[in-house]
């Protein structure tokens, strides 16, 4: 009997993975990337990870250089301002659409969610995640849950920055009590306040910005016509 052939990873799903390494910061602001390295360690050839780091260059997570090569791009403000928009207007307007009395099922998910945040207090990505659950249950309350996949779709950039924040020092408890307010404002259907503690929480991203862009300014796009050099790591000039 003829031995079954292993499949090996599809071009959707290298692209899928390098796009995960770079949003997650597994592949840092500046990293260069090899196609050859790359191809080694997913097992497939050099093609999907060249069609792979033309996508994300469109995107604005490689940049690819001629005679250079191929860099994560750095943080991009101008992209997490315009990526922080779209998710504000989305999570704003939704909150809207909350009714007097929110569905039972996906409130105790949200308390669910929150309890799960306050255990997950040295856990970053796995906080992240929670932190990504519980705004998609919100927009569900307000009956938008399927604009989550939009949203996601849209702050790539965004969700660079804020795990930069929270891997530089930003208060995972603080972000979890800004979460129950917002909830607990909700729930008693003062919404004007709930709208005024979402969008200061939403906007929080920015302060890390700030604090870290004084820190690492390396890890930033200051120039859009710098151009890298290869050593050990990128040199940006």
């Amino acid at each position: 009997m003829a031995e079954k052939r292993v499949r090996g990873p599809s071009r959707r799903e290298v692209y899928e993975t390098l796009r995960r390494q770079v949003v997650s910061l597994e592949l840092p602001p500046g990293t260069p990337l090899s196609e050859n390295e790359l191809a080694a360690t997913m097992g497939v050839s050099r093609t999907p990870v060249r069609e792979s780091l033309i996508l994300l260059s469109r995107e604005g997570l490689v940049q690819v250089f001629p005679k250079v090569g191929s860099f994560v791009s750095r943080v991009d403000l101008r992209k997490v301002a315009d990526a922080q928009f779209v998710r504000e207007a989305v999570e704003m307007s939704s909150l809207e659409d909350i009714p007097a009395e929110p569905d039972p099922a996906v409130v105790a998910e949200l308390n669910a969610n929150l309890a799960l945040q306050r255990e997950a207090a040295h856990d970053i990505e796995g906080f992240f995640l929670l932190d990504e659950e519980f705004h998609h249950g919100l927009l569900r309350l307000g009956g938008h849950g399927d604009a989550w996949s939009t949203v996601v779709s849209a702050k790539a950039h965004l969700d660079r920055a804020r795990r930069l924040g929270l891997h530089e020092g930003s208060s995972l408890a603080s972000f979890t009590e800004q979460h129950a307010e917002v909830l607990d404002a909700v729930l008693a259907g003062d919404m004007d306040q709930a709208r005024l503690l979402m969008r200061k929480h939403l906007r929080k991203v920015f302060e890390d910005i700030e604090r870290l862009w004084l820190r690492s300014p390396e890890l930033f796009a200051s120039d859009p016509d710098a151009i890298p050099f290869r050593r050990s790591v990128a040199v940006w000039r």
